[in-house]
């Protein structure tokens, strides 16, 4: 019920919704779960298990049972935490895991199976007969379980992907992480300051405290104000920190448009943030540990502190008469708020035999909740204490075990947190997120002013760190109460008492999985499945660990935690692939001269997400081979020109430049002499190929590498690799300029001619031979010239700033079309360089060597390089094994497929006698025929014997000369005249 003069909201601004189908109001700065309570809704969900009535426990992201399911259709959004939705006018949300209704739902029948359904049961009981499993027991069990679902329809909803960088990123707003924030904002740091709910705040939005004399929610909101007139400070409100990654990265959730009924269509509905902090504060509370009894998941039994929340922040009574049951001072925090809201205390149940006493409220001490009553509302609860048991009416228990320090995030690097037994909880070890440091509540220190307290040192520590100076800052003054806590983790008794809501799991499953020899925390875990559930076990690790020490005789330090990893609550997988969708899930890449090449009629292949031309159609020609075959024509007969800049280009600088590419490169290139072009062979680590092309040396130490199109990524991946791990004290720096560079190959005899009408200087043998590179001018703009060629014919390919592609390939084409020649496609570049037997990643597709392709004497004798060693294992240079040869039909009209294996002429083709593959096939124009390259067992041996090429899944069967690789001038002296 709604208190009228209590909480945070302005009571003047209304907002309907609807729950289940019911319409109700509720207030602008509600969570559906205070909306709820605020109309008497206590009953909001089902169990998973058992699909028991639950109702709300918590206030915050922790919650294990009001999860709903928000909209419909393709926007519909399951296994939302109420407590954490935000209200909004029209907002529609739907209960989840039950039958026909929520009032009324038959798979509560499995609630009375219970004896039979404990731990480990799926393990034990569907077994036999074996058949039943896929047939029965699965698609029941799968009906059966489940929580929210999708609608199955595709999802409208935008979602966005951004970047951070700051000196400090602080996680939690509450007393902790505002100092911190206040005192490096002052300080001038770069700050981002992220906080997970729609408010700043933290426990003082909550909570009674005064801090230097004002309710804590002015002192906190007037801190926010001076934060943010600071340039250097960011508020990130609704943003969830979800980890802790290698290097000061943290990735972060943004719920943008959660809140907000109309979405303007293109607008993100969350934003997955990747944030880079020198320095990070972790000061993100601690959660509230209920404790296990009989019939403790009733709705209307709730977290002290939340029901502390929903009364002094959303002016909501979750009880017109509320019992109050603990072990720390904080019952009697509760009970104080309870009555000076007007709200009738039942009764404190304090479980320490010396906690305080009051004349203003019932109290039994040295007492504890055994029992509850009601079916989807709370009732009465029984106390037992030395005198017996008796029975109290309350239709709200607030309950709290103590507080477990948030230390999630600083184990999401493998790390472990240290048990502390003054506070009977964990807290974060030092050290285990490098750059990171807890505070507040979440390291242990739960009064306001050590939360305080701990703000200021640790951002000065890390300002310290970062070479700022940390300013002077008062120290406020606040409540320091001491923490005492008598350890309850379980009320002995008979029946089921609830330690993971969400999973349905009990102390009886815990102690049932160590009577089994399920000792270890971790498959406890699995078998009770306790803390697998969407919270993670926010709400139940710490007791479930209690539970498991105490029945296996050891300690809790001793018995340890699970592994916490990231995220630290849900993320839609939408969020975390934001952009993924449509065309960016397939990026399409565009070179400078795709308009000109649209506008010439070619169809588009794709090539490693670049989009190039296959053939340039021309009238009269009614297949593509056709204009292949006129293509190749034109760089055998006159010249022609390629767009190539899809080729990747990494530049590499650096005075150990050289000897970084000795490294990564079979061949040398520390000898490579200024103004010349080489080509190298890159090999994995396993020594096999992964990747080729030619490196330029520009200057002493400025080189420009080219990879292949499809292989641009894993170089510059690779080379990221070697420069950090295995070269860190080289002096090289180097990155990605293939967008930075239009290149275009200008092949053929008359190559020379076109170009010389475009340069400011002609080109001479002299000055320019085979494999020469240098800075040269086109019509005036600088640009770079390399006399290399993948066509066997002379050849040149020119680079000039992409801002000039599209107006220099127009001209090189026109220039082309004037000697005879023109453009040419992927087509007709497979033609001509199949011909001269040049290899693609048709051939190094990873499961061959620097051997298999015929350059075994590549890999140089003089130095080290990637992949070295390991070329000389046993297998890969010995004979039998598949190397690359060339294939021509012994018949003159003979087909040959690519992705066909070779036999021997008399042999079946049967696996047995497979002889090798071909990877790549051409009709060549130039020698009238079908031509192949592939890989046959001793293939260098076998030139001009007969195989049979068998395609069993197209259904022919071809005879085949085996031949040398390159098939046209072999001697190469088209490509050095």
């Amino acid at each position: 019920m709604r208190i009228a003069g209590k909480g945070l909201l302005d009571h003047s601004k209304p907002v309907t919704f609807s729950f289940d189908g019911v319409n109700y109001s509720g207030l602008e700065g509600d969570t559906l779960a205070s909306a709820l309570l605020a109309n008497e809704v206590r009953l909001v969900g089902r169990s998973f298990k058992y699909h028991r009535p639950r109702g709300i426990l918590t206030a915050g992201s922790e919650e294990p049972n009001a999860l709903v399911t928000i909209g419909q259709g393709g926007r519909q959004d399951p296994n939302v935490r109420a407590t954490m939705q935000e209200l909004y006018e029209g907002l529609t949300a739907r209960s989840q895991n039950r039958g026909l209704s929520l009032q009324f739902d038959p798979m509560a029948i499995t609630d009375l199976a219970a004896p039979f359904l404990g731990a480990g049961f799926y393990y034990k009981t569907f077994m036999w007969p074996r058949a039943f499993w896929e047939k029965l027991y699965e698609p029941v069990i799968r009906r059966a379980a489940g929580l929210g679902a999708l609608s199955g329809e595709d999802n409208a909803d935008v979602y966005d992907k951004a970047y951070a960088f700051c000196d400090l990123l602080v996680i939690g707003s509450g007393p902790a992480g505002l100092m911190a924030a206040l005192v490096a904002g002052r300080a001038g740091a770069d700050v981002i300051l992220a906080e997970e709910d729609s408010r700043m705040g933290g426990r003082l939005l909550a909570e009674t405290y005064e801090i230097d004399g004002k309710p804590g929610h002015i002192w906190a909101d007037e801190v926010l104000a001076e934060l943010r007139m600071m340039d250097n400070v960011r508020l990130m409100t609704r943003t969830t920190v979800t980890g802790a990654y290698d290097g000061g990265t943290f990735g972060a959730l943004e719920r943008v448009r959660h809140h907000l009924g109309n979405r303007p269509a293109g607008a993100p509905i969350e934003t997955f943030w990747r944030i880079a902090s020198k320095r990070a504060v972790l000061a993100a509370g601690a959660l509230e540990r209920p404790v296990a009894f009989r019939n403790n998941d009733r709705p209307g039994i709730m977290t002290a502190g939340a029901v502390r929340a929903y009364l002094n922040r959303w002016g909501v009574a979750p009880g017109q008469r509320v019992a109050v049951f603990g072990n720390t001072n904080d019952i009697h925090r509760t009970a104080r708020d309870l009555l000076n809201a007007g709200v009738h205390v039942a009764g404190v149940i304090d479980s320490r035999h010396d906690g305080p006493t009051s004349d203003d409220y019932p109290v039994y001490r040295g007492a504890q909740v055994s029992n509850s009553a009601g079916r989807k509302a709370l009732e009465s609860i029984t106390i037992r204490s030395a005198s017996g048991e008796q029975n109290l009416h309350a239709d709200c228990l607030a309950m709290t075990g103590g507080w477990n320090p948030t230390v999630h995030m600083t184990c999401h690097m493998n790390g472990r947190p240290t048990w502390k037994r003054e506070i009977e909880s964990f807290v974060p070890t030092p050290g285990a997120i490098p750059g990171l440091e807890a505070a507040g509540a979440c390291n242990g220190a739960f009064s306001t002013a050590a939360c305080l307290r701990e703000g200021v040192e640790v951002a000065a520590r890390a300002l310290a760190d970062l070479g700022h100076q940390a300013p002077d800052v008062a120290q406020p003054q606040a409540e320091d109460e001491a923490y005492e806590i008598a350890p309850l983790w379980a009320v002995p008794g008979k029946g089921r008492a609830w330690l993971d809501f969400q999973n349905d799991v009990t102390v009886k499953d815990v102690k049932q999985a160590a009577v089994e020899n399920f000792r270890s925390v971790e498959h406890m875990k699995r078998y009770t499945t306790q803390g697998m559930a969407t919270d993670q076990g926010k709400n139940s690790n710490v007791a479930a660990l209690a539970i498991l020490a105490d029945a296996t005789g050891r300690g809790i330090p001793e018995t340890g935690t699970t592994t916490f990893r990231p995220p630290y609550s849900p993320v839609a997988i939408a969020a975390f692939g934001a952009g993924g969708t449509g065309k960016s899930f397939a990026a399409e890449r565009f070179t400078t001269s795709h308009k000109a090449t649209v506008e010439r009629g070619a169809p588009l292949i794709e090539a490693g997400l670049w989009y190039r031309p296959s053939y340039f159609p021309k009238a009269g020609e009614p297949t593509w081979l056709e204009s292949c075959n006129r293509e190749v024509g034109y760089v055998r007969n006159a010249v022609g020109v390629a767009d190539v800049s899809t080729l990747g280009k990494i530049d590499v600088q650096g005075k150990d430049a050289g000897q970084f590419l000795d490294f990564v490169y079979t061949n040398m290139f520390s000898t490579l002499k200024v103004g010349r072009t080489r080509y190298g062979l890159m090999l994995r680590e396993d020594g096999f190929v992964m990747d080729d092309g030619t490196t330029a040396r520009l200057g002493e130490h400025h080189y420009v590498m080219t990879t292949t199109t499809a292989g641009a990524g894993e170089v510059m991946k690779h080379l990221e690799f070697v420069n950090q791990a295995l070269c860190r004290d080289l002096d090289v720096q180097f990155t990605s300029v293939t967008e930075q560079w239009a290149q275009f190959a200008v092949a053929g005899p008359k190559s020379r001619a076109l170009l010389d009408t475009l340069l400011e200087q002609p080109l001479t043998d002299e000055d320019w031979p085979f494999m020469a590179c240098g800075p040269v001018k086109v019509l005036g703009i600088d640009a770079r010239l390399f006399r290399i060629s993948f066509s066997g014919e002379h050849a040149y390919e020119v680079a000039v700033p992409a801002r000039y592609g599209d107006s220099l390939f127009r001209l090189l084409a026109k220039k082309a079309e004037e000697l005879g020649g023109g453009v040419y496609g992927m087509e007709a570049l497979n033609v001509l360089r199949i011909e001269k037997g040049f290899i693609t990643h048709s051939e190094i597709h990873g499961r061959t060597t620097a051997y298999d392709i015929g350059m075994g004497r590549m890999v140089s004798a003089k130095k080290d390089c990637i992949g070295k060693t390991m070329t000389r294992r046993p297998g890969l240079e010995e004979p039998g094994r598949e190397v690359l040869v060339g294939l021509k039909p012994v018949e003159k009209d003979g087909q040959v497929l690519a992705g066909a294996h070779l036999y021997k002429k008399g042999d079946e083709p049967i696996r047995t006698n497979d002889q090798g593959y071909l990877t790549s096939v051409c009709h060549s124009p130039t020698l009238g025929c079908m031509l192949a390259l592939g890989f046959m067992a001793d293939g260098r041996d076998r030139h001009g014997e007969i195989v049979k090429m068998v395609d069993g899944l197209r259904g022919m069967e071809t005879l085949c000369e085996v031949v040398d690789p390159v098939f046209f001038d072999q001697q190469g002296e088209r490509v050095r005249g």
